[in-house]
């Protein structure tokens, strides 16, 4: 077995590449990217059916062990992987990062692996950490408050049902799975759901346009990012499906600031609401890969904003999408649209969004993903019946990631 010692600024010698995560979109659209720039691109995934597996743009999928439920053997595999395939790059792009992150230092001495500590992700992913991190800046964010236990919330509960409207979240939580909106049923959790260790956040709600960022960051300075639209969703709070980019200088000087005084590397996206003065407030951090990655595409800047950072902090670059870049997941943009069926002017909108954008998925000379969608969807299905979960907790039941220590 060959064991070559790399550094990390040996970016030149980047051949090679990594991704885990096979399961979501961006992880397919990245694979491409890096493809078309002229990379080997190798993809580990727990799930046996996902969207890299029949790619044309990957040269090898591997099947591995969950990374939430055999953790030491997921990273086991993962340096056997790097090792055996001659990886330069580790590039985690869901929520297996924070379990890479806790093994970062036996994969370093093989490839260099894009993440930040275990203990600042920690702090990002955090509902009300990052929160009270953001306010500690001066930054802009909503008034909110944690809860730890049953009898906590029925307290703060009746205290806030007088003074406005107010969001119930886990404070681990993604796609905004489990979030209670003002005027849904609020009935406290389970104990089982809620603790010291699973606590939830209350936060203030505010009205207005909601909008979501993806930057790429390299010691605190932003060398890719983008501001997009986030109108079309699954459901009515759900993940997002339409993708459009937009220029903003509120959002773009919110994460700028935030990125540079956290010294933070790696790939990071902010949800953010923009109230009617134009006053931008941030309500989440996803420091991972977010769909903003799909308004790159085709991608030979972005790849060299994550494959060499350093260059264009040197050069002063910072690498943002076409003007007017807008992408799609189209099967459940689709779902979208038939909920607009009946109200003619959000009818016409939506097919003004549908028409000229891009699926993120089907590729004319690489269709096989398309294809793949269905058993995905399916797997996760049948996964969701058996531990009576939401479709969306189970396309990441084996990965996600709720303040787990090594």
């Amino acid at each position: 077995m060959i064991t070559r010692l790399r550094e990390s600024d040996d970016a030149p010698a980047i051949r090679n590449v990594l991704l885990t995560g096979g399961r979501a979109p961006v992880t397919l659209d990245l694979a491409r990217m890096l493809r078309r720039a002229g990379y080997r691109v190798y993809v580990a995934e727990s799930a046996s059916r996902h969207l890299c597996r029949l790619s044309g743009a990957v040269e090898q999928c591997f099947v591995v062990p969950s990374p939430r439920h055999e953790t030491a053997s997921y990273l086991s595999e993962l340096e056997r992987i790097i090792q055996a395939s001659q990886i330069d790059l580790l590039i985690p792009m869901c929520e297996e990062v924070f379990y890479i992150a806790q093994g970062a230092e036996r994969l370093r001495p093989y490839c260099h692996v894009l993440v930040s500590p275990l203990e600042q992700l920690h702090k990002l992913h955090h509902k009300f950490h990052f929160i009270q991190l953001a306010q500690s800046m001066g930054l802009a964010v909503p008034d909110t408050r944690l809860i730890t236990s049953r009898e906590e919330w029925i307290q703060t509960q009746s205290v806030l049902e007088t003074e406005g409207k107010w969001v119930w979240k886990p404070v681990y939580s993604r796609f905004a799975a489990r979030v209670r909106m003002p005027g849904s049923r609020n009935v406290p959790p389970d104990e089982a759901e809620i603790s010291s260790a699973l606590p939830w956040v209350v936060q203030a709600y505010v009205a207005g346009r909601a909008l979501c960022t993806y930057s790429v960051v390299h010691e605190g300075n932003m060398v890719a990012h983008t501001t997009y639209d986030s109108r079309y969703r699954t459901g009515s709070v759900g993940a997002s499906v339409y993708f459009e980019h937009v220029e903003h200088e509120g959002t773009y000087e919110w994460v700028q600031q935030f990125v540079e005084a956290t010294g933070f590397s790696g790939q990071i996206g902010f949800d953010f609401i923009e109230g009617p003065q134009g006053r931008v407030v941030a309500i989440e951090c996803n420091p991972r890969a977010t769909s903003g990655i799909h308004l790159f595409y085709p991608g030979d800047e972005l790849v060299r904003a994550i494959v060499t950072p350093e260059a264009l902090v040197k050069e002063g670059i910072l690498i943002t999408p076409k003007q007017h870049s807008r992408a799609m997941l189209m099967l459940p943009m689709l779902g979208s649209g038939l909920q607009q069926i009946g109200r003619p002017e959000q009818w016409r909108a939506w097919m003004r969004a549908w028409r000229g954008t891009r699926d993120v998925v089907h590729l004319q000379n690489d269709r096989r993903p398309m294809l793949e969608q269905a058993a995905v969807v399916l797997s996760a299905w049948r996964l969701a019946r058996k531990y009576k979960l939401s479709l969306t907790e189970a396309l990441t039941h084996d990965i996600e990631w709720n303040g787990e220590q090594p």
